[in-house]
């Protein structure tokens, strides 16, 4: 593994499935392309110009592939490796233990920013703000929670400055199992109240439920296409961004979707770039 890498024997090592690493490699292959662009642009065009990572579960910096029991590359080591490189790193992971790996792997390097806090906060409060668009600042954010516990506020900020690019997990197969069970009595709570938090507000509900043909019976789950495009939609018309390209369904061996991969963005360029790198998997897909 050529650059960084974790020495201590103590590390931490979080195994990983098949669409995790299939998400590194889009991870890998978008950020080379960003940052070629944004380097040729500062070179000829605008000599201010400078771009960030944002990773706001950044996790402990590698994982254990479940498929070939080998080390893989997580996503702030990635970028830290990325050729022409980012001009600042954010690192954001709640778990102290995680955030000191990381400041391991990064060393004493002063274009590397690591908070171990809630990532709502942090991004909304001290990442994004050093983004600004008025600033010629660029940044390329990857939003991978754990569970659905991302707040709507995260992704419209980062909608709203223009100058953020997303790449977006949104984990279809937690909302189902515990939000969006088809005995609504039988939902937990909790998850409808993070559902709730991510979509923004309760409207949710109308986009997960339909009754049609179902009078007087309960509310019907529509398919998860139909819900994730709902959501896609949100994420337009209600978080500003131009374009929001049809996510990457990642699923198991048995052919069920965990969650959908969106990119958005307000270029059509980088658009198009994902749009690509997309293709290549829905291939493998047979999508």
């Amino acid at each position: 593994m050529a650059g960084f890498a974790v020495t201590t024997e103590a590390a931490e090592y979080d195994e990983i499935g098949i669409w995790s690493e299939v998400k590194l490699a889009i991870i890998k292959k978008y950020a080379s392309a960003y940052t070629a662009i944004l380097d040729k642009n500062r070179r000829e065009k605008i000599s201010s110009l400078r771009w960030h990572y944002i990773d706001a579960y950044a996790g402990p910096g590698m994982h254990l592939s479940k498929t070939t029991k080998t080390i893989v590359e997580g996503s702030p080591l990635i970028a830290l490796n990325t050729v022409p490189a980012f001009s600042h790193y954010h690192f954001i992971d709640s778990n102290a233990k995680r955030a000191a790996q990381l400041r391991e792997i990064a060393g004493p390097r002063k274009d590397v920013h690591i908070y171990d806090k809630d990532c709502n906060d942090i991004l909304i409060n001290e990442v994004f703000p050093r983004a600004k668009f008025e600033d010629y600042q660029r940044a390329l954010c990857l939003l991978d929670p754990y569970n659905i516990n991302l707040k709507w506020e995260v992704i419209e900020t980062a909608g709203s400055m223009g100058s953020v690019e997303v790449f977006l997990n949104f984990m279809i197969m937690d909302i189902n199992r515990n939000a969006l069970r088809k005995n609504r009595d039988l939902a937990i709570q909790s998850k409808i109240d993070q559902l709730t938090r991510l979509w923004g507000d309760a409207s949710w509900e109308d986009a997960a439920f339909s009754s049609e043909g179902r009078l007087f019976e309960d509310p019907q789950k529509v398919p998860n296409a139909k819900f994730e495009a709902a959501f896609r939609e949100r994420l337009k018309t209600k978080a500003g961004f131009k374009y929001v390209s049809p996510p990457l369904p990642m699923k198991t061996k048995t052919n069920s979707v965990i969650y959908y991969l969106y990119f958005a963005s307000q270029k059509p360029v980088a658009s198009g770039i994902v749009d690509q790198i997309f293709g290549t998997y829905r291939k493998r897909q047979g999508l």
